[in-house]
């Protein structure tokens, strides 16, 4: 079991932001990945919608024996992941958790935004994360609902995308936060927008340095440490593989030739 992959599964494409960290940290680890790239975005589904889908995509990896599962998408985990983790027998692990630590080591004023979907921002699953580990923590949170759209569509700099990541934090101007958490793990790939946007002076959070630290905590303890050498990671979407290239080799600075197109 010990050299089975990991599972990672996202919305789309954004989960690749954390699978990369967790190839950095953990490079001997096989990764396969899901992205329901035809179905995204799950920010504006029901709770039912993003639990049945999630659960489609937990099945396949399963099938392919994963010996942990990481959801990488933050409303999936919003909605699922206590769910999942009843159901099966594996560690499973999300992002929202490791991301609200990350957040609260950084920040030095205590107020701390969080932008995400609809569904995650409206599930409060930060403000929740938030105030069980530190109860006098300031939050403002805003759903941006332009922002997966415009990554899955490969829009990731221009003056075009520069004003809709404007537009969507300018409710921020009016709070004083040190600390932005980006909660969808999409964003990072509009990280260089965002910070132009929100100020140089606002520390940005991405949960994938965080999450794939846990994941690697998890291994250790349940000794699920690999013994291989040579990785043979695998990307799996819902949608076209040729759009999914695009946008993975743009994020990876790599070729991936191992992206396969599947059906859920």
């Amino acid at each position: 079991m010990n050299n089975n992959p990991i599972g990672v599964i996202d919305s789309g494409v954004g989960g690749l932001t954390v699978a990369k960290e967790m190839m950095r940290q953990l490079p001997k680890e096989t990764i396969y990945y899901v992205g329901d790239t035809k179905r995204c975005p799950y920010g504006s589904r029901s709770e039912d919608e993003v639990i049945e889908f999630t659960w489609g995509m937990v099945s396949f990896l399963l099938e392919k024996g994963i010996k942990m599962l990481v959801i990488a998408c933050n409303t999936a985990t919003a909605f699922a992941l206590d769910t999942i983790r009843e159901k099966i027998n594996i560690p499973v692990i999300g992002v929202v958790h490791p991301g609200a630590r990350s957040a609260l080591k950084v920040t030095k004023n205590k107020k701390i935004g969080v932008i995400g979907t609809e569904g995650t921002i409206n599930s409060k699953v930060y403000e929740h994360a938030l105030k069980s580990i530190n109860s006098r923590v300031e939050i403002n949170s805003k759903a941006c609902k332009p922002f997966v759209p415009l990554v899955e569509s490969n829009c990731l700099d221009g003056e075009a995308a520069m004003s809709i990541v404007r537009e969507q934090l300018s409710f921020f101007q009016q709070t004083s936060i040190d600390t932005l958490i980006l909660g969808c793990t999409h964003y990072p790939l509009l990280q260089p927008l965002i910070q132009r946007a929100i100020g140089e002076n606002v520390a940005i959070i991405s949960s994938g340095d965080e999450t794939a630290r846990e994941v690697s905590t998890i291994l250790y303890h349940s000794e699920l440490h690999t013994t291989e050498e040579h990785p043979e990671h695998k990307f799996f979407t819902t949608g076209s593989s040729d759009v999914f290239s695009a946008i993975a080799n743009q994020w990876f600075d790599t070729i991936l030739d191992n992206i396969i197109e599947i059906s859920l």
